[in-house]
């Protein structure tokens, strides 16, 4: 059987799976006139995929130069794609686990933060209850070697795939501290779970304080993303300003890209007793809603969310939830504006995914929270007489404090970890999720070329919020 053959019969086994998607996606009485149009569809699927594999074929065997299949293949599908929005995209198999751990905020590695700086490799930061700062590595140590080779001329991503790995390898580095003192350290790799819920500052053993204003018992916590952890990280904080006498708290959204719907869910389920968190209205999907309840809300004090343009997704969710309920005032900038469901679909047996919107989100009170070209209504606006409009150069000296204030600090001694600090070091292994890669917490926000919307231009088709925040980081530290 020649190529061309096999294309077509592979176009005419794809085409077979047409009639029978069709009826299950939207049953309708068989008639004369919907028949035929669903013979007249199937004809021009036919023709159209056949430009296509005429196309690859030709490509294939008579293009100048040999182009890879898989390439081929997969900018194919990438094509496609830039055709939707620009939440749909297909992640292939390099991609994949990078994706995964996005979601679940953890990695294998040692738990460090590293950074370039004059041709250096240079520790950020530690994460608390990670291998590295168990083990005394502190903000401002330089790695000189990773497996006894200098890290001269290193790039950034060349470093983090060296320091990461699968937990219970193990790698060994010399770090050599400001005062020029260099010692040699083998570190055993752990699952290390990203803080996504965090405080103002952080207290002498490096853990977070949630309670910023004590004499007037005000609680701070801000969420960097919405992972699986980030709903039981939250209640642990809300338990503890509770025994502290918390009167009122402020919730932070800024710069949160959003994550997990579940956990979007669950957090707005933490502070609203009853009525309509939020529902999904798709074209080829069952319309959804989840609803509040009862038990384990925390009630009885006022709240403030702060937002800004970069709050998307979950964020948005929260936010328009709390505000409907008139449980918080919303303080700040007008949100993003992405308020649209992305299902993943495994490809090739598990090896490739299609991340594909296929339906959109909806506040309490019935109002759109997706952006679309055109659209007036989206988004969350802050109460009124409540805005806070911040500039440019604002934004990056608020993005550039927050990273400094972030730091753990260095310790003239050795720190260790508190018993009563949750961290990925202490889980069981029976709680630990596959080891993942991370790179958002193993190096600095890099430029990124995504367009940042205004608040102000409703017209503008949105970029990816998370791209456009890690581009406000990079021209922070400028």
């Amino acid at each position: 059987m020649t190529r061309r053959a096999v294309f077509v019969w592979l176009v005419a086994g794809f085409l077979a799976t047409f009639p029978t998607f069709s009826q299950a996606a939207a049953p309708e009485a068989v008639t004369p006139a919907n028949s035929a149009k669903t013979a007249a569809q199937e004809e021009e699927y036919y023709e159209l995929l056949k430009v296509f594999i005429d196309t690859l074929d030709q490509v294939e065997r008579n293009y100048v130069d040999k182009v890879d299949r898989r390439e081929l293949m997969e900018a194919a599908i990438k094509g496609v794609l830039l055709k939707l929005d620009p939440y749909s995209n297909y992640i292939n198999p390099d991609e994949l686990d990078k994706f995964r751990s996005n979601v679940d905020s953890q990695f294998g590695g040692i738990g460090i933060q590293v950074g370039m700086e004059n041709g250096q490799l240079k520790i950020i930061s530690p994460i608390v209850g990670s291998p590295a700062y168990r083990e005394g590595l502190q903000a401002g140590d330089v790695i000189t070697e990773i497996e006894g080779k200098s890290t001269d001329n290193i790039t950034l991503d060349g470093a983090v795939t060296q320091l990461k790995g699968e937990s219970g390898t193990s790698v060994t580095i010399k770090v050599r501290s400001p005062d020029n003192k260099e010692r040699e350290v083998k570190l055993t790799r752990e699952i290390v779970q990203v803080d996504t819920v965090l405080g103002d500052l952080r207290k002498e053993d490096d853990s977070w304080e949630f309670l910023i204003a004590k004499e007037n018992k005000i609680g701070y916590i801000r969420i960097t993303a919405f992972s699986r952890e980030t709903t039981e990280a939250l209640e642990i904080a809300l338990e503890e300003l509770k025994e502290q006498g918390m009167k009122g708290l402020i919730l932070d959204l800024r710069f949160d890209p959003g994550g997990l719907l579940t956990a979007a869910i669950e957090i707005a389920d933490l502070f609203i007793s009853e009525g309509r968190i939020v529902s999904t209205k798709g074209r080829n999907t069952e319309e959804r809603s989840w609803d509040a309840h009862k038990a384990g809300t925390y009630e009885g004090f006022p709240m403030a969310v702060l937002v800004n343009r970069y709050s998307a997704s979950a964020s948005e969710i929260l936010s328009a939830c709390l505000q409907d309920h008139k449980r918080a005032v919303i303080i700040g900038e007008r949100t993003w504006g992405k308020g649209s469901v992305q299902n993943v679909i495994e490809l090739e047996g598990g090896r490739s995914a299609l991340k594909l919107t296929t339906a959109s989100y909806w506040r309490p009170s019935g109002k759109n929270i997706h952006r679309t070209e055109g659209s007036k209504e989206w988004g969350v606006d802050p109460n009124p007489g409540f805005e806070v409009k911040v500039d440019g150069d604002e934004l990056r000296k608020l993005v550039a404090f927050r990273r400094d204030r972030d730091i753990v600090q260095r310790h003239i001694e050795k720190p260790e970890t508190k018993d009563k600090t949750k961290t990925s070091a202490q889980t069981p292994d029976s709680e630990k999720k596959p080891s993942t890669d991370q790179s958002s917490a193993a190096d600095p926000p890099k430029t990124d070329d995504a367009e940042k919307p205004k608040a102000d231009q409703p017209d503008v088709k949105p970029a990816d919020p998370k791209k456009a925040v890690e581009e406000v980081k990079e021209e922070s530290k400028e």
